[in-house]
């Protein structure tokens, strides 16, 4: 299989479904976003030396990888795997476990010293980035979706889980910090 196809070079790119969009829709720059979270990831990944955290930070780009195949659904290929909620849960209580392991945050952190804090940083950006355009996404549903007690699409919960990974990517940030016995350094205006 060759890795070039030819038919993007006109702007275009087809979304899972077969239907085709300019490069620049919002649903490509929200995917390409997590593409570039989950890249980021790994460099986290092959940085970093606590086996504990490397097969969350694994289950994570899995879980992005789940998020970024229904943000590039064109709606009718009906058979992706869907993010369970439980994933979010799942964040939210290793933030927990991290942040009873440091003392309190006391100012804004201005990222640094050790390598692998910084560049849960910059995966935090990335992940930031991928949730701004993924609400770009929502203005494109059917209003259908978008009703007051309709239940929660796979896109919305990837947003959710998007807001809560930029949480866990931060809290991490500190924890490696923590762990190495660097101190963090505060921005203090």
């Amino acid at each position: 299989m060759k890795v070039y196809t030819k038919t993007g070079d006109k702007g275009t790119t087809s979304l899972v479904g077969g239907k085709r969009v300019p490069k620049n829709h919002p649903r490509v720059e929200a995917y390409g976003d997590i593409d570039e979270l989950i890249s980021y990831i790994g460099v986290v990944i092959s940085d970093i030396s606590y086996p504990q955290e490397m097969e969350i930070l694994k289950k994570i780009q899995e879980n992005l990888m789940v998020i970024s195949a229904h943000f590039a659904s064109d709606g009718s290929f009906k058979r992706l795997t869907e993010l369970p909620a439980s994933e979010i849960g799942f964040l939210e209580s290793e933030i927990d476990r991290m942040t009873g392991e440091m003392p309190p945050q006391t100012a804004f952190i201005l990222p640094g010293a050790p390598r692998e804090s910084s560049e849960c940083h910059v995966a935090r950006t990335v992940c930031r980035r991928a949730e701004r355009h993924a609400l770009a996404i929502i203005d494109t549903l059917h209003e259908e979706a978008k009703e007051e007690n309709a239940p929660e699409t796979q896109i919305e919960r990837g947003i959710r889980y998007l807001n809560r990974l930029s949480d866990y990517l931060f809290t991490l940030g500190r924890y490696f910090c923590h762990k190495s016995g660097v101190d963090e350094t505060f921005w203090l205006p």
